[in-house]
């Protein structure tokens, strides 16, 4: 049977419910969120003389989910018209609307009784063949559906999505022994191409995989605390980015997951196993409990492991006396040691190999049974080791999943080190070992394998995920520099990753990227621009312009700024097709590099802005010459249509230093147009923008003429400054505030000529650059840089 989901419905609307439906709502999907009916009015329903009977009264608590959707931080939805394709009901009047959709979520309250009541009612209304799935943290799936139909049992199985759906890539699919393995491959790549996850397959076994090991990991770091006498704050300090893990680390996440959330999550695997050794790290530690007691659960209610204080220092919490203290840290030699060594697997080994360090020993003592427990679980919560790295990295945001910390620690000398310790080794690995099999996994040929049952397999990826470093391992490297690589992607396609510090752009990315234009001209079908790093591009390098402005190096400064505008022109009017694959921040000159594309492809998260307002400057490399040309371009042909609202509308942005809250809203910001794509899974965006180059060089690509641009000239300078100067009355913007706008006016209205005026767009890249040199010469420009350098933030002087 062919499966195709193009609606769907959720059951239940409290947080977790209604963040699936804004995930859905947000890839496109129309989706009818249900609730239970009200039992008693509200005060407002009353004096409204409204009744239990009235429609608004039966809906509210589904519609009140949908309105909290727009208020949540960090926003479940990508732009408000996601709520377009939202529509509430109740679980009474509107369940015969369940026939009409091809997927059933079930997201009720953690009651296998009240789960089974629901599904048998799903059962009556569904139509033959619709998908249904639970949403459950960790009841059993098989047992929630063993009274219903055959039809419903071979298309029922679990989908556990990790909270915020938005964000959180986790999928665990966890399949009965009823579910029709049509219905699991369809869902897997479904969840994959279409809701943008990593899938993993997991057992119908308590909280599945990655709730199963996370919740273990952090019990046994409460444990460990305890047991060697650390504090909170110290026990953060070495369990966080230092060791590849978030930079909530252990304690901060538990305030953010919620205490009460934790234990009920505890609870559960405490209630199912039957091993007293594994039944006693699941019972919470008695300070834990008092700290529930007395309603210190965390971030919800500003107080948990850590509180606020008023003067907005941070204290941590005492476990012995429930007082809070000032924040330590553990400063040792092996923490400066591992701060030392280039990437996570380097600094892990670091301080675990650090025998007798305060912080090597914690991290030695938190990470050894985290290890033994995920290899005991094989087989029973997964099939393969893959999947239970994949769901650490993707479900707790860990950089190593447990047998990728393992290898990075050296599997052979810490099976010995944990043997001398007295600790049992799960006999698969002790195998593993004796069969000469040293690393958990291992590369062939650029191809990445897994140790399974004996032997390496090769690791199964969707055909869509692109690798930067399997890419350079199979194809090479064309021409590469400090700041960037040309790598052959196969299909006559090219493309350029960014790897400098940030990925800031330097004159050794303009050349690199005036380079790989003139070589995919000659050579090659297009380019595509993209990298894996932790985002697209941060801008230009702020340090490198800084230092070059306060030696009076302004003729340095301006050769620079003309290399950078050359580069975006190269981009745009490269003979073959440029596709920009944008992800993450794409600030600044990352924006810039974007905007004169032939196409953008962009990942959902991707947050896209000129801010160089924030620190004194304006976009210099053509930057707002590229979104006022996109402006226009919205504009419907042979209509007149407001001139001066499109520099205005721009004018704003680049004056507010707007950025995007998700791709979706790069649209309406006019940073995306309607020759640019959104690629559902960020996974997906360098194979997508491959495509599009092909796309685009099969269908005849033609490269744009140079086009002159209409300006506001004098009438809309006055009035975009007239803007300006009236948030300085109103005490919201400086003088020197007035100074960038003036500068951004005046390149927008393209000098002080006739509104209506046509010119060159090298006119208004010449006005960009004369007003980029003017404001770097500023001192208090210069401070503006020098502060976002220093703390991270713009400051307003």
């Amino acid at each position: 049977m062919t499966y195709s989901i193009k609606s769907a419905a959720v059951l239940g609307s409290g947080v977790m419910g209604s963040g699936i439906v804004a995930h859905l709502a947000n890839n496109g999907i129309p989706v009818t969120m249900l609730d239970v009916v009200p039992k008693d009015l509200t005060d407002e329903e009353k004096t409204k003389g409204l009744t239990l009977e009235d429609q608004i009264v039966r809906n509210r608590i589904a519609e009140q989910s949908k309105k909290k959707l727009l208020k949540q931080k960090p926003s479940p939805i990508t732009t408000k018209q996601s709520l377009n394709l939202i529509h509430v009901g109740n679980l009474e009047d509107d369940i015969e609307k369940l026939a009409e959709v091809d997927w059933i979520i079930e997201v009720v309250v953690e009651n296998l009784d009240i789960k089974k009541k629901v599904f048998a009612n799903v059962d009556k209304y569904r139509k033959e063949g619709t998908i249904v799935s639970s949403n459950t943290s960790g009841i059993s799936v098989e047992a929630m559906i063993e009274d219903c139909s055959e039809d419903m049992k071979k298309h029922f199985l679990g989908t556990h999505f990790f909270n915020p759906p938005r964000y959180l890539k986790l999928l665990e699919v966890i399949p009965t022994k009823h579910t029709d393995p049509s219905v699991l491959s369809f869902m897997k790549q479904f969840g994959e191409d279409v809701l943008g996850k990593g899938v993993v397959e997991a057992k119908d076994t308590p909280n599945f995989i990655a709730n199963r090991i996370g919740t273990y990991g952090l019990l046994v770091t409460v444990r460990e605390m305890q047991k060697g006498g650390y504090s909170i704050g110290e026990v953060d300090s070495v369990t966080g980015p230092i060791i590849g893990r978030p930079k909530s680390a252990t304690f901060r996440t538990l305030d953010v997951v919620g205490l009460d959330t934790f234990h009920h999550v505890a609870k559960n695997v405490y209630d199912q196993v039957d091993h007293a050794e594994e039944k006693a790290v699941f019972e919470i530690p008695d300070f834990v409990n008092q700290m529930i007691e007395k309603g210190w659960i965390g971030a919800k209610k500003r107080k948990g492991f850590y509180e606020k204080q008023k003067d907005g220092t941070i204290y941590e919490i005492n476990p012995d006396t429930l007082e809070f203290q000032e924040r330590k840290k553990i400063n040792s030699a092996a923490v400066e040691m591992a701060k030392q060594q280039k990437g996570s697997k380097r600094k892990l080994k670091a301080l675990v190999d650090a025998k007798g360090d305060r912080a090597g020993d914690l991290v030695w003592s938190v990470l050894k049974p985290s290890l033994l427990y995920s290899a005991e679980l094989l087989g029973e919560i997964a099939d393969d080791i893959v999947s239970i790295d994949q769901a650490m990295k993707w479900g707790f945001g860990w950089e190593l999943g447990p047998f990728e910390s393992w290898d990075a620690i050296g599997v052979r000398d810490s099976v010995e080190r944990m043997k001398s310790e007295g600790e049992a080794i799960p006999t698969w690995v002790k195998n593993m070992l004796d069969e000469g099999f040293e690393t958990f996994y291992q590369k062939d040929n650029g191809n990445n394998l897994y140790y399974d049952n004996g032997e390496y397999k090769q690791q199964a990826i969707n055909n869509k995920e692109v690798n930067i470093r399997t890419l350079k391992e199979q194809k090479g490297v064309i021409k590469k520099n400090t700041g960037a690589s040309l790598i052959d992607m196969g299909d006559g396609v090219a493309l350029l990753e960014f790897h400098s510090q940030s990925n800031a752009i330097g004159l050794d990315i303009i050349q690199m990227v005036n380079f790989a234009v003139e070589e995919v001209n000659k050579n090659y079908k297009g380019l595509v621009i993209g990298n894996q790093g932790k985002n697209f591009c941060v801008g230009a390098n702020l340090a490198m312009m800084l230092m070059e402005a306060q030696d009076d190096n302004f003729f340095e400064l301006d050769m620079v700024i003309r290399q950078f505008q050359n580069m975006t022109m190269n981009i745009k009017y490269s003979d073959r097709p440029v596709v920009v694959a944008p992800f993450n921040m794409t600030l600044g000159g990352g924006a810039e590099v974007s905007l004169p594309a032939a196409a953008i492809q962009a990942s959902p998260e991707t947050y896209i802005g000129l801010v160089e307002f924030g620190v004194g400057l304006i976009p210099g490399g053509g930057g707002t010459k590229e979104l006022y040309l996109k402006e226009l371009r919205h504009m419907p042909k042979g209509i007149d249509f407001d001139l001066t609202k499109v520099a205005n509308n721009v004018f704003e942005k680049v004056a507010t230093a707007k950025v995007s809250t998700s791709a979706a809203e790069g649209i309406q910001n006019g940073f995306l147009n309607s020759n640019d794509r959104i690629s559902a899974n960020p996974d997906h965006v360098l194979y997508d923008a491959k495509q599009r180059v092909i796309r685009l060089y099969d269908g005849g690509y033609k490269k744009p003429q140079r086009e002159k641009i209409p300006v506001v000239g004098d009438a809309g300078y006055a009035a975009m400054l007239m803007g300006a100067k009236s948030l300085q009355f109103s005490g919201y913007a400086s003088a020197h505030d007035v100074k960038i706008a003036e500068k951004l006016a005046y390149v927008l209205s393209g000098g002080r000529i006739k509104e209506g005026t046509e010119i060159d767009e090298q006119v208004m890249l010449d006005l960009e650059r004369e007003a980029f040199l003017s404001l770097i010469a500023e001192p208090l420009t210069q401070q503006r840089m020098q502060h976002m350098l220093v703390k991270g933030k713009p400051l307003r002087n």
